[in-house]
């Protein structure tokens, strides 16, 4: 069935902002002017105090100044219609000092006679043209019937044919063309009283306007409370809100008063989901309105009419408008309370063992306990295995206590700052203890039985994380999808996320709208997650009006079409059943939903400050305020679910299992198995020695990846230039001669992949690669279809897609949650390859939060090992200041290694690279590069790795590698060897060894380089015949330093002069970490002198951003480190 134009016409001016006078829920005024609305004050009924009869409340008109925007559609002289437009409009639960609410008139039940410059809503019933706004269906349906019987001239405006006709075309709607045939048939929601009333002319089968748009007004206002209902629902649970009522919500704007309540309206039977779907086709509109305010405007506020997908919102209507669903039987109240009292009595505890300790306790919201049991018991009934939990510091001890269950002996322990952890990973028993962490920030792993009935194992696994907040949000959803790829979860159905959020940070921190944004981008996607809000109306000191411009702390999340339940955190039966709603949510939808928990902050921002500087009226009224649990009881005491003494005795039992645990705390000592999960098992600590493994593979195998990761089907067509790109690529396996760095990496790539691991690249633009280097996915010219030569290696079993498995996806352009997302996925097993290219290695500082924070510093903290690989090009080639540098400089900086000590670089006591943070490398060979990846997954231990990766040396003439170079044969002609090489020696040495290394007294200059400078200096070398008193070697390996090597060629050239040659400022680059290090091992080996620079002066920018200057800064330095 076609949908009428008319109605089309009346949907778009729905969905239009700038249209519906009678109720504009647009937010950002023009020109900064401000509705002056009444305001009422926590009114018992969401329509208002003015008139009362039978319980049932109408405004008798909201008066208001307006601005009135005039808005032409098709073209000039076209459809006018006038709306008013709000400023800037806030839903703020609680006022301050100064809030602008003690200047705003209140209205009273007699209110003043409205002068004549106030503007007032149209009336339906006087709608004109010139007064057009999105309710007149009536008047719209009234122009279609009029097009249609003059031939498509109306005889008014000419705007209406023209809009008439552009709307008449391939249009469908099921649910208002169902109407529509309704109305026809006389079967309309017509009122039953009118049509039963003698004088009435008008028969069942005639339809009048009047009559249409009498029904349209009554489901008008249904569809007012489905969309605005949550502005009016009692979500304060210290009562202070002020709010402003709005208008859409006031029965008399569609035409009733009080004569109309005890009218009987017939609504039929729809397809629509809700009450109106119920079997019950007559309604009066005292029991419509007091179904909508019951529904829309009690404890809980639903914010779903946004979503578009009409399936969507028809089952979250049937969940929310079938009022049977919603109730608790006495069983599960009595779990409620316990769970409530448990939640309440543990902060007590804390509070009276600890009373000088910050531990950020969850007071005022403490039914978020309860809640998100619910939520973890639901889950679990519904088949989920796993649930990854990020959280900020605010409550993260109870959720620990009392979601997760960790063991309370261990959270008391860290109150004391117990001792450290003893030794259980691995065989030889590591001590190392790191540097940890404050106790809000730790995480743990805990398997435990849920579900209603407690019979189903979960794992919880809250992440640790920093005090930047929001900053673990994509970490977790990254370790969420890494789970569910090695799990085999491809529904998204056994493992899910849950983040939980503070208002402040939601509305104001960006990574929340990087991890929304992100929700359902291909080789992102989780399957929705769970995001829960402790909205305690306070970020730190600051109230609403100053952190956010948004009427609620969780409108961002609306980009992505998630439903928003926002309810008050004195409710706590509203809380636990938002939760398993929004879970279910997830679960059947596979997207993602946030409960807003209106709720309070008993304290400061920690225990030990003072919040009557900054908050002094909602403290006062916190201060007299019953907590929830208090409440909960009483209300299940007059229920008769439970007796006083029953209260009584459950707190005891509470309290005598908390000071058990106490005194269990004083000696318990930390496991190593409190951190660890079972996929890292067996891997070595920073103490414990791990041998050096080759990373060469067999020459045969070799070859044999390289034709599968080069083969084409003949039934694609490849662009002629990628095509050029594999045909050169196979014929370096043919002839194992001049392998180039993207041939090296997919390599790298291929054969770990042959061996049976996951590999995964990401980042912006790294499925060609920035520099159109690495076309790892080739698009077909004539259908657009995608292929991933790698994907040759396992072609034949796809359908398995195990651990053997490779994942490249073009990102979102974003840094920060990218990252954090990559990091995520790699913490969970370490059997895996996982890589993020910065588009420029300059962008890398966009992600700090996460570099800093995380990478650099988590084992340490945690205990918690990545093996977490960035690329980030870098090299100086004229492009100016934001595209040379990755900051090497920085990395370094965080480096934990000593510069002031040699250390012990034998073969069987070599801990440097297991006992720092990270490894820093600037490679300047394809092989090195491909030894260098593969070192990543053949260890027994897992360290970040952070690549200076070239940019000019992608297509140098001399950045190539011979095949043998890759292999596993170490041959005395081969200068690469089997590994990972952290310094190449001059060209010309013969002994790669570190004993009976021949002495070459006569060369009278040494210089030390990283990265791409090199082939540059080489060139000059070779210009000037100096070959003979200049050697040139690579530092291939920053961080950890290769102090044994270094000290090797120092040896070979006893006399020569040492220079340091870098392209960045003499502030930034290497030069500074290396200085340090070349003065130990002078000191060391009794050697005079000191290390002289050659490269660009310190500056504030990496780079100059003219080209003349570049070049003849380049040309010095090169003459700088090579001229004697």
């Amino acid at each position: 069935m076609r949908e009428t134009t008319a109605r089309r016409a009346a949907g778009l001016l729905w969905r239009t902002t700038t249209t519906a006078a009678w109720g504009s829920k647009v937010r950002g005024g023009t020109g900064g002017t401000n509705r002056s609305s009444s305001s009422i004050t926590a009114p018992s009924s969401p329509l208002g105090t003015t008139s009362a009869k039978n319980g049932i409340i109408f405004h008798r008109r909201f008066y208001y100044n307006s601005l009135r925007r005039t808005t032409t559609i098709g073209g000039k002289g076209g459809l006018t219609t006038t709306s008013t437009t709000r400023s800037r409009r806030h839903r703020f639960l609680h006022p301050s000092s100064e809030s602008s609410f003690l200047m705003v008139k209140t209205l009273t039940s007699s209110p003043s006679k409205p002068t004549e410059q106030q503007n007032k809503p149209t009336p339906m019933r006087e709608l004109r043209d010139e007064f057009l706004n999105a309710n007149s269906v009536a008047y719209l349906e009234e122009m279609e019937k009029r097009f249609k019987e003059e031939g498509g001239e109306i005889g008014m405006d000419k705007s209406w044919s023209t809009l008439l006709k552009s709307l008449d075309k391939g249009m469908t709607g099921k649910e208002l063309s169902s109407m529509w045939e309704d109305a026809k048939n006389g079967n309309a929601p017509l009122a039953r009283e009118r049509r039963a009333t003698p004088s009435s002319s008008t028969a069942p089968s005639e339809v009048t306007s009047d009559l249409i748009q009498e029904s349209m007004r009554l489901l008008l206002l249904v569809r007012a409370y489905q969309s605005a209902g949550h502005e009016m629902a009692t979500l304060d649970p210290l009562g202070m809100e002020k709010k402003s009522v709005n208008v859409s919500l006031d029965p008399e704007l569609y035409g009733f008063t009080e004569k109309d309540l005890d009218r009987e309206f017939f609504l039929g039977t729809w397809r629509m989901k809700g009450f109106l779907a119920e079997d019950q086709p007559y309604w009066t509109l005292r029991d419509i309105l007091s179904r909508l305010r019951e529904t829309y405007c009690g404890n809980i506020g639903y914010e779903y009419m946004h979503i578009m997908d009409r399936e969507k919102c028809n089952w979250l209507r049937e969940q929310i408008e079938t009022p049977t669903q919603k109730g608790y039987k006495p069983e599960r109240k009595k779990i409620l309370f316990e769970r409530l009292a448990r939640a309440e009595l543990f902060e007590t505890f804390l509070s009276n063992k600890y009373t000088a300790a910050k531990r950020f306790g969850l007071e005022g919201c403490e039914t978020l306990i309860p809640g998100f049991e619910e939520a973890v018991d639901r889950a679990a009934d519904l088949g989920v295995k796993n649930i990854n939990i990020g959280m900020p510091h605010r409550g993260r001890l109870n959720v620990l206590a009392n979601v997760i269950r960790k063991p309370l002996q261990t959270i008391f322990n860290e109150f004391k700052g117990g001792p450290k952890p003893t030794g259980e990973l691995g065989l030889s028993g590591s001590q190392y203890t790191g540097s940890g962490d404050v106790k809000y920030h730790l995480g743990t792993s805990v398997v435990t039985r849920r579900g209603v009935n407690q019979d189903k194992k979960v794992q919880l696994s809250l992440l640790a994380n920093p005090s930047h907040l929001e900053a673990v949000d994509t970490v977790v959803i990254g370790k969420c999808a890494a789970r569910q790829f090695y799990t085999k979860d491809y529904e998204k159905e056994t493992v899910i996320p849950v983040l939980l959020h503070g208002d402040g940070a939601f509305s104001g921190q960006g990574i929340v709208y990087e991890t929304l944004d992100m929700s359902q981008l291909p080789e992102y996607h989780v399957g929705g997650t769970l995001h829960i809000v402790v909205n305690n109306q306070v970020a730190f000191t600051t109230d609403p009006k100053h952190s956010r411009s948004s009427m609620y702390c969780t409108d961002v999340a609306k980009c992505i079409e998630a439903p928003v339940f926002h309810v008050n955190g004195d409710d706590v039966e509203a809380v636990a059943w938002v939760m398993q709603l929004a879970l279910e949510w997830r679960q059947k939808f596979k997207a993602d939903a946030v409960v807003d928990i209106v709720c309070y902050r008993k304290f400061g921002h920690n225990e030990i400050d003072e919040p009557m500087f900054t908050q002094p009226l909602m403290y006062k009224v916190i201060k007299k305020h019953v907590s929830a649990h208090q409440q909960y009881a009483e209300k299940l005491i007059k229920e008769g679910v439970l007796t006083a003494d029953e209260v009584k005795a459950k707190h005891a039992e509470i309290l005598k299992e908390l000071d058990t645990e106490f005194e269990m705390s004083k000696n318990y000592v930390p496991k190593f198995r409190d951190w660890v999960s079972s996929h890292w098992q067996g891997f070595k600590s920073p103490d414990q020695f791990a041998s050096i493994r080759n990373t060469g593979v067999d020459p045969q195998v070799l070859r044999e990846v390289g034709a599968k990761i080069t083969e084409i089907p003949e039934t694609f067509t490849p662009h002629k230039t990628v095509k050029r790109v594999y045909d050169a690529r196979r014929k370096m396996f043919e002839t194992g001669e001049n392998v180039d760095w993207a041939t090296a990496e997919m390599l790298a790539f291929g054969t770990l992949l042959n061996e049976g691991n996951h590999v995964r690249l990401s980042g912006q633009d790294v499925e060609r690669g920035t520099f159109s280097h690495r076309h790892a996915v080739i698009k077909d010219q004539s259908t657009g279809e995608r292929f991933v030569p790698l994907r040759n290696l396992y072609r034949d079993k796809m359908a398995e897609k195990g651990l053997k498995y490779f994942t490249v996806c073009n990102s979102s352009l974003s840094e920060f949650g990218v990252l954090g997302f990559e990091l995520g996925y790699s913490l969970d097993n370490p059997n895996s390859l996982v890589i993020w290219e910065a588009q420029f290695g300059d962008f890398a500082n966009s992600a700090q939060v996460i570099i800093d924070q995380f990478i650099s510093s988590g084992e340490a903290k945690w205990l918690r090992q990545t093996g977490l690989t960035l690329l980030l090009p870098h090299g100086y080639d004229g492009q100016g200041p934001e595209h040379s540098s990755a900051r090497l400089e920085r990395f370094l900086q965080m480096s934990d290694e000593d510069p002031r000590v040699v250390p012990d670089m034998s073969q069987t006591k070599r801990l440097a690279i297991q006992g720092t943070n990270w490894q820093i490398c600037n490679v300047t060979t394809p092989a090195n590069y491909f030894h260098l990846l593969r070192r990543q997954i053949h260890r027994d231990y897992r360290k970040p790795l952070i690549v200076m990766s070239p940019k000019n040396l992608l297509r140098h003439p001399k950045c190539l590698s011979p095949l043998s170079e890759f292999d596993d044969v170490d041959s005395l002609t081969d200068a690469q060897g089997t590994r990972f090489k952290r310094l190449i020696m001059d060209k010309t040495a013969k002994v790669r060894g570190l004993t009976n290394i021949p002495v070459e007294d006569h060369v009278q200059r040494l210089v030390f380089c990283s990265g791409k400078v090199y082939y540059e200096l080489d060139a000059e070398r070779e210009a000037l015949k100096a070959e003979d008193t200049i050697k040139i070697c690579r530092i291939e390996q920053l961080a950890p330093f290769p102090w044994d090597l270094v000290e090797r060629e120092l040896k070979r050239y006893p006399n020569a002069e040492v220079v340091w040659c870098q392209e960045e400022p003499l502030n930034m680059g290497a030069y500074t970490h290396v200085d340090q290090r070349i003065r130990t091992l002078f000191k060391h080996l009794g050697k005079e002198g000191e290390l002289k620079y050659a490269g660009r002066n310190q500056a504030a920018s990496p780079s100059t951003g003219y080209g003349s200057v570049h070049a003849e800064e380049q040309i010095k330095l090169i003459k700088d480190a090579l001229v004697l």
